[in-house]
């Protein structure tokens, strides 16, 4: 299986920038697309960034221009580099794979256990 774990979250005020990072480990035998999602409270989980084995990249509209996602291919990470941060960010975030464990196998979907973001105002 394939296990997914986040890092970089924390308190940071309005207008600041954090770093998330996620490595994948595990059987892997195949990453495909990658990406962040994220839950505040009351509110349903949302797609924020996502990026292609390739290089493409999707974005929440309300994070365009802001937020930043990467992958190193090699070390099977995912990164998203968040700036000029604002209140309404505040939310777990959490990182996603699209993988296929082993030769044979099918694809699934795999969920890091999410890491905090606070941005007070």
């Amino acid at each position: 299986q394939v296990q997914l774990m986040e890092s970089g979250g924390g308190l940071v005020q309005a207008g600041g920038s954090l770093r998330l990072s996620c490595v994948a480990s595990g059987s892997i035998f195949k990453i495909n697309a990658m990406g962040w999602y994220r839950q505040a409270p009351g509110k349903q989980r949302e797609l924020v960034a996502s990026i292609t084995i390739g290089g493409s990249t999707n974005y929440l509209d309300s994070v365009k221009g802001r937020f930043t996602i990467s992958r190193d291919n090699a070390k099977n990470r995912v990164f998203l580099q968040m700036t000029s941060l604002k209140p309404e960010d505040t939310a777990v975030y959490y990182c996603n794979a699209d993988a296929i464990p082993s030769f044979g196998f099918s694809r699934q979907n795999y969920w890091g256990q999410g890491t905090q973001v606070t941005v007070s105002s």
